[in-house]
């Protein structure tokens, strides 16, 4: 091996991000790296109930994780989409589901089909055009690659399951392929005094572990690219000004939904995550707006379900470190920035940096142009997802609320009111390369947050109506059809992934 590969690789922190790391390393790179996590168990981990979104499959694949047995082992149920509640308006209801929605015709992407229907008169909305939607609606579900006899893609999902028991998971998988994992409080590190590397961590017990390379995952506490490295935090709080959380979990309750539900309230929005043994829930919201004891009794309120502990309080700024490399140093989850979890996006952004730090990953030293391309790609990537979050509190109509009256008068990201204009001039969504959410998506939330544009793509007239209402509803009718043969979630579950007593 040659004396520039790294060698010694330290993760500081387990949990999600500490063990999806350890373990994609692993089993990718083998013997050729020695992998230490460092943890302790007097330290929590942040996540109550994990939602996630579909490129979560792709990590499963990559460590080789069986669906059926990972789903039994986390009590997870499957997950189609997000539903929102009240976030345009009270009494309004529109989902962010994955997967397309209806089918392009040429080059011309389906929702301009649609809006010249709708435009007409149609009582059809988009998500009629949905697979996912139309199982969301009846609670069903199954593997569904693609529509038999149909050239129509089939079900696109991701899932909900316990954090904590995911991370358990991944501990069994990581510690299998070599990751050494010790126990014991971080008290900080200790920089190399000429070049500003980190050389070796501390312990609470006097230890020192050195390394070459070195994974903060630290959480919120940030203890290398923050405390030792003193990275530059950048606050995201002007756009998104929601700062606190309260996490609950409760009974479950029937049926079990394969979505995630978000309403919407006077300060912020509520969380809902069908489990198998329970129901995770959350309260999200602006301490500006809301009280503490405010937002604990809304929370309590609004239940399906027996409280199964006490609320537990989540203090939290978004935004994200100026870097995510530093020196000998990269940090994954909550130490790089936090983005609320409206989208479900907290995970996926561990993966996307772990996919990162693969493709380039280090050798001993700087690392100029490899640092500089991963930094960009991962702030890129968070960013986008800033925007798109902000799209959604900033096209509001729920007028008479001051949190929602000053989030939509608020300033955003030049490059969300770039989107939204082009949007309404065009019906067109200009997505890059680092945008995890594509043309179906901002789709979706823009027409579900009531922005509406001013014409369609002029092919659209160009086919002859009665042929486009005949696609229109062959679509519908393909598509009710395949969900009517569904079994329901519920069923599927238990068939195949239902969570077994250890």
């Amino acid at each position: 091996m040659s004396q520039t590969n790294i060698r010694e690789l330290v993760i500081v922190g387990g949990g999600t991000a500490g063990w999806m790391t350890a373990a994609a390393i692993a089993k990718v790179m083998g013997p050729q790296v020695n992998i230490t996590l460092v943890e302790s168990d007097d330290i929590g981990i942040v996540g109550v109930g994990e939602a996630t979104i579909p490129p979560i499959k792709l990590f499963n694949d990559l460590v080789r994780i069986d669906e059926d047995d990972f789903l039994a082992k986390t009590q997870g149920t499957f997950k189609l989409g997000i539903q929102f509640v009240d976030w345009y308006k009270k009494g309004e209801t529109y989902s962010h589901d994955f997967g397309p929605i209806g089918k392009d015709l040429g080059y011309i992407p389906f929702h301009n089909y649609w809006l010249n229907e709708h435009r007409k008169g149609s009582k059809h909305s988009l998500w009629d055009y949905g697979v996912n939607n139309l199982a969301m609606r009846q609670n069903k579900f199954d593997r569904l690659a693609m529509i038999p006899n149909s050239p129509l893609p089939g079900i696109v999902h991701a899932f909900h399951f316990d954090a904590s028991l995911y991370a358990k998971y991944l501990r069994s998988i990581g510690e299998k392929l070599g990751v050494k994992r010790v126990e014991g409080m971080v008290l900080g590190a200790t920089l190399n005094s000429e070049n500003g590397f980190i050389d070796h961590i501390n312990m609470k017990n006097g230890e020192k572990i050195a390394g070459d390379f070195f994974v903060d995952c630290s959480g919120f506490r940030g203890l290398l690219i923050g405390d030792a490295l003193q990275t530059k935090f950048e606050d995201f709080s002007n756009w998104l000004p929601v700062n606190r959380a309260l996490a609950v979990p409760c009974e479950k309750t029937t049926p079990l939904t394969p979505f995630t539900r978000s309403t919407a309230h006077k300060a912020g929005w509520q969380w809902r995550i069908p489990l198998q043994h329970r129901t995770g829930n959350g309260n999200v919201y602006c301490a500006d707006f809301m009280s503490d004891d405010e937002a604990h009794d809304h929370l309590l309120q609004n239940l399906d379900g027996k409280p199964l502990a006490d609320p537990r309080l989540i203090k939290f700024t978004t935004g994200r470190r100026a870097d995510f490399w530093v020196k000998n140093c990269i940090s994954i989850g909550l130490s790089g920035g936090f983005l609320e979890p409206l989208e479900s996006t907290a995970i996926h952004l561990i993966q996307s940096s772990i996919n990162q730090l693969i493709s380039f990953f280090p050798q001993k030293g700087e690392n100029h142009a490899a640092k500089a391309e991963y930094n960009h790609l991962l702030k890129s990537e968070f960013d986008y997802i800033r925007d798109f979050i902000v799209l959604h509190y900033h096209a509001n109509e729920r007028h008479g609320e001051k949190f929602w009256d000053e989030m939509r008068a608020k300033p955003i990201p030049d490059t969300l009111a770039h989107k939204i204009e082009l949007f309404r001039e065009a019906g067109a969504i200009s997505t890059n390369h680092e945008d995890i959410f594509k043309l179906s998506s901002w789709v979706q939330v823009m027409l579900g947050q009531g922005i509406m544009p001013a014409a369609n793509h002029p092919f659209v007239n160009t086919i002859a109506p009665k042929d486009l209402e005949n696609y229109m509803n062959d679509l519908r009718t393909i598509m009710g059809a395949a969900v009517e043969n569904m079994p329901s979630h519920e069923a599927f579950i238990a068939r195949l992934c239902r969570a077994r007593p250890e």
